[in-house]
């Protein structure tokens, strides 16, 4: 059976929502599972949320409420009922008399009604991820505002249940599946002509249109803004079209419209190499894994030169299965890995036992990506060739080619943007966002995506901004730390002069795993460890 603690550990992380949500042209799972693995910033926001066990009920409810456009329904994880509704906008807005879409949005009441007149935009991340899905996650990290303030979700155009772009799953298994040797060009085809919509239409000018609609529709006069990874372009995006609609503004995990999101290559190379750092820093981690950045070349070595195939056990089911273990999915399991402080602490373990040709650990890992990590892959094309696959420069193509991931990304997105066909966006998209609403800024130090470095390009025109880095956070500070205190503070106190971000250096790490289930040595013949710090893993 697959390592019983990573099993534990992500049996949570892998449930996804029922799939009863209304979804719009069924499209090809070889392309959607090609395109995971070369995705840009892939933000697995659902990990952080928290899904009940006994919604299904109130999951089936759910999507006929809001299908239906009644004013109340539940959500997945959500205990409470909620208001639902939809906006009908043009897919085209320069053919208002066009064909019509559906943008749903879900309201979370505030607790005390105090304030009718705001509320905060969470916006999802991805680009691809539906907000209404992530429901549970951001009422969570969002209660203390929640007190006073409506919390609004929108779909954004293309997903969730807001005329969803993606690929059906397809019978063959995605750990069957050999990403390496796929025809993306042709799998995109296949893929595009099942599309009933017109995929120009669903980039992020065009959904910033509806989320104002929204606004309108509800009759809010001012909105406080969180966005989270993608979900800070967004919330820029709003800043510069619509400021006069916007009360405060929190980035998490900042993406800077200065920045293509296909630079994120050299990020992920970073985040590896961090948690190797890490590892050889920490006394009970390198004396367990004293090879770690050894054995990681090891694994990727040999699976450049072949894949591993072999029978295995589903990480979800538990049913016997063909893996083809290629080096796509061992980097990218890694990858999503990384962006959950709980779960990178699994993944030394993972590593040294694939060297010892033990995948499982591995697949416990990889069962974050299973079922495309709640991503519209459509939309997510949608946006990244319209806004990103015009800026790569010579200087970063050359550079994606001393990155695994940054080459396999470019080589993979190229291939769909041509199929695409999404006309670029302006040259002004990419200027910086000049603005004086107060605005926070919030980058985890390890964060595997979006650097700190990133956040301080965003800053270069924010004339009433303050920017915390959190040192032991990965992606989404304000579900990792007290950060969700500051956004509270500031949507009440509509400022950030007195915001104080003292709370974020409290040291959260969590200790790595030196076997199968625990932090703990085995016994003191199975590890080299002997130094007294080694059973917390802390850092000397």
């Amino acid at each position: 059976m697959i390592d019983s603690m990573i099993h534990r550990k992500l049996s949570k992380t892998a449930q996804r929502p029922s799939p009863t949500r209304p979804r719009h042209g069924a499209t090809n799972a070889t392309w959607c599972k090609r395109m995971l693995s070369v995705s840009a910033l892939m933000l697995a926001m659902a990990s952080t949320a928290t899904w009940a066990s006994d919604v299904k009920n109130q999951q089936t409810q759910a999507a006929a409420d809001i299908a239906n456009n009644t004013d109340t329904c539940y959500v997945e994880g959500v205990s409470d009922r909620l208001n639902c509704g939809f906006v009908t906008v043009p897919e085209n807005p320069n053919k208002p008399d066009g064909k019509q879409i559906q943008v749903h949005y879900v309201v979370l009441p505030a607790v005390k009604n105090v304030n009718h007149e705001e509320a905060l935009l969470a916006i999802a991340g991805g680009p691809g991820q539906s907000a209404i899905d992530n429901a549970a996650g951001f009422d969570a990290m969002l209660s203390k505002v929640r007190q006073q303030r409506d919390i609004l979700l929108i779909d954004q155009r293309g997903t969730g249940r807001s005329n969803l772009l993606t690929c059906d799953e397809g019978a063959q298994s995605p750990l069957s599946f050999d990403d390496d040797n796929a025809d993306t060009l042709a799998e995109t085809q296949k893929c595009l002509a099942k599309i009933d919509a017109d995929v120009t239409q669903y980039g992020s000018l065009n959904a910033i249109k509806d989320f104002e609609a929204v606004r309108q529709h509800l009759g809010y006069k001012k909105l406080h803004v969180y966005g989270i990874s993608y979900g800070t372009r967004m919330a820029q995006l709003y800043m510069r079209l619509y400021p006069a609609h916007l009360a405060t503004v929190t980035l998490d995990g900042i993406v800077p419209m200065q920045q293509s999101v296909l630079e994120i290559g050299a990020s992920i190379d970073r985040g590896f190499d961090l948690l190797f750092k890490d590892c050889q820093e920490t006394t009970a981690c390198h004396a367990q894994y004293p090879e770690l950045k050894a054995e990681f070349d090891q694994v990727a070595a040999s699976l450049a030169k072949a894949p591993v195939m072999e029978n295995v056990y589903d990480p979800v089911t538990g049913e016997k299965t063909m893996l083809t273990m290629t080096r796509g999915k061992f980097y990218g399991s890694i990858r999503m890995a990384l962006y959950q402080a709980n779960v990178r602490a699994l993944v030394p373990h993972a590593i040294h036992q694939a060297a010892k040709h033990n995948f499982q650990p591995i697949l416990g890992l990889y069962s974050l990506t299973i079922d495309n990590a709640g991503m519209a892959m459509g939309m997510h094309a949608s946006v990244v060739c319209g806004e990103d696959m015009h800026r790569i420069t010579p200087a970063m193509r050359e550079q994606a080619q001393h990155s695994f991931m940054g080459k396999t990304m470019l080589k993979g997105l190229e291939a769909t943007c041509e199929v695409w066909k999404v006309p670029a966006v302006d040259k002004s998209f990419s200027e910086p966002i000049s603005s004086d609403i107060p605005t926070l800024l919030l980058s985890g130090e390890i964060d595997p995506a979006t650097p700190p470095s990133w956040g301080e390009l965003a800053m270069e025109k924010l004339t009433n901004a303050k920017h915390f880095v959190t040192p032991y956070a990965t992606h989404g500070v304000a579900y990792q730390s007290c950060a969700n205190n500051l956004i509270a503070d500031l949507v009440r106190s509509g400022s950030v002069k007195d915001l104080d971000g003292e709370c974020l250096k409290k040291d959260v790490r969590r200790s790595f795993y030196l076997n199968a289930s625990s932090v703990e040595p085995l016994d003191a013949t199975s590890t080299k460890t002997t130094d007294d710090n080694a059973s917390t893993g802390a850092k000397e």
